[in-house]
């Protein structure tokens, strides 16, 4: 597996698709992507059922970030939230997602709990404190290879202005990635392009039906932006096909003719690794 960090490092700009559990992360994963994004709102509903606003724990996420990452061979980069608690909090989650096998680790400025970013009503703590998130954070990782974005959500609350004089801030904090949370319109993408590029590498996140307008991936290169996250890439297909086909089914009384497009159940197997338990069973269990 070649590293985000090399992958950044030699230009690539990055697709990220958003996966939230095991048959997302590894359709994903068999595509050919360069990196994944473990959607944090995607655990909160997939594993909960309960929305994007800090009620996840750490313990939730870093035990699906360690699964999505063992079972997948892309690198992945994963949402922390505001670290889970204090200063002390926010150093284990460092930790723990890095030895859990994540490339990047994902924190924002906003006071706990938190609030999905395409949401109206968020804050943000004061920049001073929102610092010494992104140095703890910079501090705790065991290689220089993990690599720290560092998000804020004042552009929604406080301006454009203030969600710069941050990002430039978590810049020299040490951050290697910056994410401008919530743009309101292209102009905005062009100028933290122009403002930022040259301080660390650039996130976006496409939100269709959220706060941004969804770019291009070579309109945000050449903004100077270098990873693009598609967080509900997945989730909102899988949501409208699932409903389709439970509707046919309750309608009719059968999935036989349901227009919905699926896998069979030979496609499942081979997703969920079924030919490697079938090749172990040939060779050590069954009898000659």
């Amino acid at each position: 597996m070649t590293s985000l960090k090399n992958l950044l490092a030699a230009g690539e700009f990055i697709i990220a698709p958003g996966v939230f559990e095991m048959f997302s992360a590894k359709i994903a994963d068999s595509l050919g992507f360069k990196a994944l994004y473990m959607t944090g709102y995607g655990i909160s509903a997939s594993h909960l059922g309960l929305a994007d606003a800090g009620l996840v724990t750490y313990r939730d996420m870093v035990e699906r970030a360690r699964t999505i990452a063992q079972g997948t061979k892309t690198p992945l980069i994963a949402d922390a939230d505001t670290g889970f608690g204090g200063l002390i909090n926010v150093r284990e989650t460092v930790r723990g997602y890095e030895a859990a096998g994540v490339q990047a680790i994902q924190i924002e400025d906003q006071e706990m709990p938190k609030k999905c970013g395409h949401t109206p009503n968020r804050r943000v703590l004061p920049l001073a404190d929102a610092l010494k998130r992104v140095e703890v954070a910079v501090e705790a990782r065991r290689s220089s290879d993990f690599l720290i974005i560092a998000r804020t959500d004042a552009r929604t609350g406080l301006g454009m202005d203030e969600a710069l004089r941050r990002a430039q801030a978590f810049a020299k904090a040490g951050a290697d990635i910056l994410f401008v949370e919530a743009p309101e319109s292209e102009e905005e993408f062009k100028r933290i392009g122009g403002e930022l590029a040259g301080s660390a590498k650039l996130l976006a996140n496409m939100v269709p039906s959220g706060k941004s307008p969804v770019l291009a991936a070579h309109q945000l290169q050449e903004y100077g932006f270098s990873i693009a996250i598609y967080p509900s890439s997945g989730m909102g297909p899988v949501c409208s096909a699932l409903r389709s086909a439970y509707e046919f089914l309750l309608k009719n009384g059968s999935t036989v003719g349901s227009p919905v497009p699926a896998y069979d159940m030979q496609q499942l197997h081979e997703l969920v690794g079924f030919p490697d338990i079938w090749e172990f069973e040939r060779k050590h269990v069954e009898t000659k």
